[in-house]
């Protein structure tokens, strides 16, 4: 009943819901030089996808992201569901570092550019420093946030796999706090290789700021271990393992 609800209503409706605010998003982006109106749009359209697809956002530790300060957010990948779930939840003004696959996607590329997303390509690491340190130079001159997937992909098997190092460098960079995030569910909500999106709950948990200020190019592998290792222990607690690890 549910595959049944998922191809005949849930999934035509969020298709029509992302045309929809792509559109708008697209003709907002001709009066928004600063990207931050299409990041509204962009954050309505989230809130609009897990109420269309019955998603239960629970968000805990909001705390500790205070107004008008901005960060890096490191959370894991076990999803495309991740993207709007994060837009949904996250109350900061942030940007994405994305594959640059994404930005040569016709009508998608061309709203990532002009959102002020940052496109980085994995394949290169000449680029994807240049990349980086562009990302560092627009949360420094902007004043916004920047969100990384640490993982640098969707985990292919639910596990938390190892980090690459650019969100520490990136951090380390700007002198901003990065603050992990563990996503949990997603991936129940939307497997890997599927195109139909289940109702459920998800959970959002906010770690602890890092401070950055005052480390080195040097410190960035021992950075990357230590927001690693939060998000394992946000991770931790039984509920939330088996929900991760749920296919």
């Amino acid at each position: 009943m549910s595959f049944l609800r998922a191809i005949l209503i849930t999934d035509p409706i969020a298709v029509l819901a992302t045309i929809l605010y792509g559109a708008y998003a697209f003709a907002v982006s001709f009066f928004d030089p600063s990207g931050d109106r299409q990041m509204r749009v962009a954050k309505a359209w989230g809130r609009a996808v897990c109420f269309i697809a019955r998603i239960r956002v629970e968000v805990e530790g909001l705390d500790k992201i205070k107004p008008g300060a901005h960060y890096i957010f490191t959370p894991n990948h076990l999803s495309y569901m991740d993207t709007p779930v994060l837009l949904a939840s996250l109350p900061a003004n942030f940007r994405f570092l994305a594959k640059r696959g994404l930005f040569q996607i016709p009508f998608l590329g061309t709203h990532l550019q002009r959102a002020g997303h940052v496109p980085v390509a994995l394949e290169d690491p000449r680029a994807s420093i240049k990349a980086l340190t562009q990302a560092a130079r627009i949360i420094n001159e902007r004043q916004i946030s920047v969100l990384i997937f640490p993982e640098g992909g969707r985990s292919p098997n639910g596990e938390l796999q190892e980090f690459k190092d650019g969100a520490a460098y990136t951090a380390i960079k700007s002198g901003v706090p990065v603050i992990p995030v563990a996503l949990c569910g997603t991936r129940a909500i939307l497997p890997m290789h599927s195109l139909h999106v289940r109702g459920g709950k998800v959970t959002v948990l906010i770690g602890d700021p890092i401070q950055t200020s005052g480390l080195k190019s040097h410190d960035r592998a021992a950075l990357t271990a230590q927001i690693r290792a939060q998000i394992v222990s946000l991770l931790e607690p039984p509920e939330h393992v088996h929900t991760i690890l749920n296919k």
